[in-house]
């Protein structure tokens, strides 16, 4: 095994080993899974506790019309506003939906009181059966009824397809394609930072503590620079591969036990932040996996794995010169901001790309080496053409080997510097420098 073989060896080991990667392998896929899992499971339960609802309803309109369901009973009263106001203070798990006469063409102004805030959801389902049953009333006072207006209405569903240039259709699901796109840029926008920042305090650490010196007499500074980035990399990789494995895993069980008894129509409801339906009994899941299969994810997986590898290689150099430069944490600040401008920018500008994969701005910050990684997996799952995604890694590649050059020439005369202070017009003078 080579020189910088043993130091991939070195780095990757010392790190697989320790406690904290194996902990956060294991806690990363349970967190992610209760992420993805426990929301939907809780949103789609039905509520223990039954709220009791007085409605003083000095309209008419809504006698006997406020039906009950799983979480709120709603109880008629005949007294009096203050009178039912002064029983409300003895009664403090009521609240008293207070109804004064409406003029049904004009706005419906009703009062709600109650000892606690009720809560964006109950005010929602209190304001839809009020709405609904003005709207009955309406409809029966201009002789139109209910259901010659269901009929009235039309109902249309957008299938979209991509075609190919012979001429084959394939459909396509652009929330699928946003939700992969927009998780596929994340994880590597937190790679690259997370892993980034290991290496360069890796180099602090071994630069401080004098270790630098007894490693340089036996292998070249380019030889260290690039058996540590390989290293640190090839660590972040391992553990992503798990967290993938694990978290499919857990997902799958979790969703097969948490949410069988949930129709498909709920979660549908709850992704699109409408009101849950009227439930439609069907195979837990359809909805989701069905939009999930519209996406090519052969091509995302083997694109997010170079991007991964492309991007981290591309900012670990930069991390690593940063890091040889500099005695502490601290001192790396200054120079921290330039490096990661175009990460930040890249995830600042995502609402614009995922609103228009294929415009200008997306095409050509999925070229530019330094917004490629990130910017690039928001635009893979909308069947970007094959000539981008070959000219976006080849400026990756050719990224990274520019990085890689200019980090070497600063970290083979950095690494040996302590106690100087460093800013920009001195790593010029390195980068300069001939030895």
């Amino acid at each position: 095994m080579g020189k910088i073989g043993l130091i991939i060896a070195r780095e990757y080991l010392s790190r697989v080993r320790k406690k904290s990667f194996i902990i956060m392998t294991i806690l990363g896929p349970l967190l992610f899974a209760g992420i993805a899992i426990v929301p939907t499971w809780l949103a789609t339960r039905e509520s223990t506790d039954q709220k009791v609802i007085w409605v003083l309803d000095e309209s008419g309109y809504f006698d006997g019309k406020m039906e009950n369901n799983g979480s709120v009973k709603f109880e008629m009263t005949h007294k009096s506003l203050e009178e039912a106001k002064a029983e409300l203070i003895n009664n403090k798990g009521v609240s008293l939906l207070y109804i004064p006469e409406i003029d049904i063409n004009n706005k419906a102004e009703i009062s709600f009181y109650s000892f606690n805030n009720p809560g964006f959801s109950l005010e929602k389902t209190i304001e839809g059966k009020i709405r609904t049953e003005l709207e009955n009333i309406k409809l029966i006072n201009s002789g139109i009824e209910k259901e010659q207006l269901e009929q009235l209405k039309a109902r249309v569903e957008l299938s979209t397809y991509n075609l190919s240039k012979a001429g084959t259709e394939n459909e396509s699901s652009s929330e699928a394609s946003s939700a992969v796109g927009y998780i596929s840029a994340f994880l590597i926008y937190f790679f690259i930072f997370f892993y980034g920042a290991q290496i360069m305090r890796g180099v602090i650490e071994e630069k401080t503590s004098k270790v630098i010196e007894v490693i340089i007499s036996s292998v070249k500074p380019f030889q260290l620079m690039m058996g540590k980035i390989i290293g640190v990399g090839a660590v972040g990789l391992t553990q992503f591969l798990l967290w993938t494995a694990l978290s499919t895993g857990i997902v799958s069980v979790g969703s097969a036990i948490l949410l069988k008894d949930v129709e498909p129509d709920k979660i549908e409801s709850l992704a699109q932040n409408q009101p849950i339906k009227t439930p439609v009994k069907a195979d837990t899941g359809n909805v989701i996996f069905d939009a999930l299969k519209k996406v090519n994810f052969p091509l995302v997986i083997g694109c997010f794995v170079f991007y991964f590898l492309g991007g981290y290689l591309l900012y670990g150099a930069l991390f690593a010169a940063v890091g040889s430069a500099v005695d502490s944490d601290a001192d790396s600040q200054q120079f921290m901001l330039p490096i990661t401008i175009p990460l930040i920018f890249s995830m600042v500008i995502i609402a614009a790309i995922l609103k228009e994969p294929h415009g200008s701005l997306a095409v050509w910050t999925s070229i530019i080496p330094f917004t490629a990684p990130v910017v690039m997996m928001m635009r893979i799952p909308f069947d970007v053409p094959i000539w981008q995604i070959a000219a976006s890694m080849l400026s990756v590649v050719g990224g990274f080997l520019a990085t890689t050059w200019f980090a070497g020439r600063i970290y083979r005369i950095g690494i040996f510097m302590h106690g100087t202070k460093v800013n920009y017009k001195v790593l010029a003078k390195w980068f300069m420098m001939k030895i």
